[in-house]
């Protein structure tokens, strides 16, 4: 007998991948994403690897699957921004052994900088896409994505959404299928596309194309569900869970294949039907298509474009109900920020202090744009914070950049980033980059990378020293500073802004969550000598608050000993206390 058990959907995705005889993985992290690898690496039958960025980990994976095994790679959504330079390509070239992209979208933008839609892109690159809509189907539909894959030569994605990715649901576990390696045969008109043998795959994409819209009506990860037919739903993935809990009487056609459509499935299922919905979140991908065949169909008329959907959503916007459900009491709002001894705080304290503008990038130290220490003025994509600096330059001239730097993370300058600062060496700028080096992947929770010295599986590997990086690609000015160093920090930024040369530094201090030894010193304020000034409570550091009556207080359960505080104070009225 099978056994059952509670999974995540990305744990649920990594079991799919072991279930359907994956070999190789790889893949950035990125939330809603990143515990896929982290699963995966459980299974020793997959190599599984950190990429440094997700262009590297698609590759890799296509590389594995021209040489004859079943390959995955995953990212987030905007990810796939990044890795859709070989996807659109592999696209024509097709596949040997069984290639799955795993995208995870975000709507409601929990965890990124915009919301796109997985399934527009993927249209555009004509790439088949599965939606499963809990973790049963997430094993599932990766293990038959890799059949459909290998079927119709074709890479596939699965999408998924941060609901469906961090939810728990039942899963059945099933054994490992092992398959033998497809043998590879060099094929210079399907694998080498160069402009005379792309035109000619192009045209066997339009044929697969055909033939998956015609095939898919027949896919078992479609489902039809006739009960009262006064009303029906088209609708896919986290959705159709929605759909079935406000609407439990309706006709559903709940489509396992959304890219591209099984045109004569959906046509049936809406001639049985007197009112048709269409549910989805983000764009109206299905609805667009839908409507261009001459089917009547309600949609984005009465759903929003935006965010994540619900039951009460749906029953409020096409049931026409007034939510009569009580409401529990409105929450205080928690904004996000930086961790009490977070390095990253005490760098933007002394740009703050110099009033230097923040060229930014993604990541944890994004959370320098808010207050109190509003220092970051941009933040565009991962990678981007160097080259629009450099842009600014080129813009305004080399002056207008005096009072700025670019700021990006350790693992985004290997991600993107470095790429921006040869673009600066090599046009000639002069800016300056700081790159606050925290030892980890921090805003994803704690993954290794290319300068961490551990793989993926935790082995220790070689380490990339960034500082020699920086100097290799021809920057004459690099700087390693302690980032609660103030007093020396504070100089070498002066220093390095007023040079007409480019200038990185970097600013060394591990993230305070990786140290899990126990606090040994904490600050305490002395009332008697405090002046409440206010000075120690500018960083923003939230084990600091200030009384109704003036007086400022460090809680001790927060405190864990940075020093800043202590810093920023000019009457010494913060001293250590040591516990141990």
């Amino acid at each position: 007998m099978s056994e059952k058990v509670i999974m995540l959907g990305n744990e649920a995705f990594a079991r799919g991948a072991y279930e359907a005889g994956c070999k190789v993985s790889a893949a950035y992290p990125g939330t809603p994403s990143t515990e896929i690898s982290e699963n995966i690496v459980k299974y020793d039958e997959i190599y599984s690897e950190w990429s440094p960025n997700e262009k590297v980990a698609m590759e890799v994976a296509i590389g594995a699957s021209i040489s004859g095994v079943r390959a995955l790679a995953s990212m987030k959504h905007v990810g796939l921004n990044v890795a859709a330079d070989p996807l659109f390509t592999v696209s024509y070239i097709g596949v040997t052994g069984g290639l799955v992209a795993i995208v995870a979208d975000d709507p409601g933008l929990y965890s990124s900088q915009n919301e796109q839609d997985t399934r527009a892109v993927a249209r555009a690159a004509k790439v088949p896409v599965l939606e499963p809509s809990d973790s049963s189907e997430a094993k599932e539909f990766v293990k038959f994505a890799f059949d459909l894959s290998e079927k119709y030569d074709t890479p596939v994605i699965v999408r998924s959404t941060t609901r469906l990715s961090h939810s728990q649901g039942m899963v059945e576990l099933n054994d490992r299928i092992e398959l033998e390696d497809k043998p590879y045969v060099r094929d210079f008109a399907k694998n080498v596309m160069m402009p005379g043998n792309a035109k000619g795959r192009h045209l066997v994409v339009e044929s697969r194309e055909a033939a998956l819209v015609k095939d898919g009506c027949n896919f078992p990860i479609n489902k039809v569900e006739y009960n009262d037919t006064k009303i029906g739903f088209i609708t896919s993935g986290i959705p159709y869970q929605y759909v079935k809990e406000a609407f439990p009487n309706a006709s559903v056609l709940k489509l396992g294949i959304v890219n591209p459509l099984p045109k004569k499935l959906i046509e049936e299922f809406a001639s049985k039907v007197d009112t048709l919905y269409i549910v989805e979140e983000l764009d109206p991908i299905i609805e667009e298509q839908v409507k261009s065949w001459g089917i009547k169909a309600i949609g984005k008329e009465v759903l929003t474009v935006q965010g994540e959907y619900s039951a009460n959503l749906l029953r409020k916007a096409i049931g026409g109900e007034k939510l009569s459900i009580a409401l529990p009491a409105q929450a205080p709002n928690r904004p996000p920020i930086l961790c009490p001894g977070c390095p990253h705080r005490s760098v933007y304290s002394v740009l703050s202090k110099l009033k230097i503008h923040g060229a930014g990038d993604i990541g944890c130290y994004t959370l320098g744009a808010v207050a109190p220490l509003s220092v970051v003025d941009t933040t565009v994509c991962m990678g981007a914070s160097i080259s629009t600096l450099h842009g600014m330059e080129k813009a305004k001239g080399k002056d207008y950049i005096k009072n700025w730097v670019a700021v990006i993370g350790d693992s985004t300058f290997l991600h993107t980033g470095i790429n921006s600062l040869m673009n600066m060496i090599y046009n000639k700028g002069t800016g300056t980059v700081m790159i606050l080096d925290n030892s980890t992947t921090g805003m994803t929770g704690h993954q290794d990378h290319a300068a961490t010295g551990k793989t993926l599986k935790g082995e220790p590997t070689y380490a990339i020293d960034i500082a020699a990086l920086c100097k290799s690609v021809g920057v004459n000015h690099v700087y390693e500073v302690n980032a609660f160093d103030t007093a020396r920090l504070e100089k070498v930024v002066k220093e390095a802004t007023a040079i007409d040369d480019v200038a990185v530094i970097i600013t060394k201090s591990p993230c305070v969550l990786l140290d899990k030894t126990p606090v040994s010193k904490q600050y305490r304020i002395n009332p008697e000598v405090c002046m409440k000034c206010g000075m120690c409570m500018k960083p923003g550091c939230p084990a600091i608050t200030k009384k109704e009556n003036g007086t400022i207080v460090i809680n001790d359960t927060m405190c864990n000993g940075c020093g800043l505080c202590e810093t920023a104070c000019k009457f010494g009225a913060i001293s250590p206390v040591q516990l141990r």
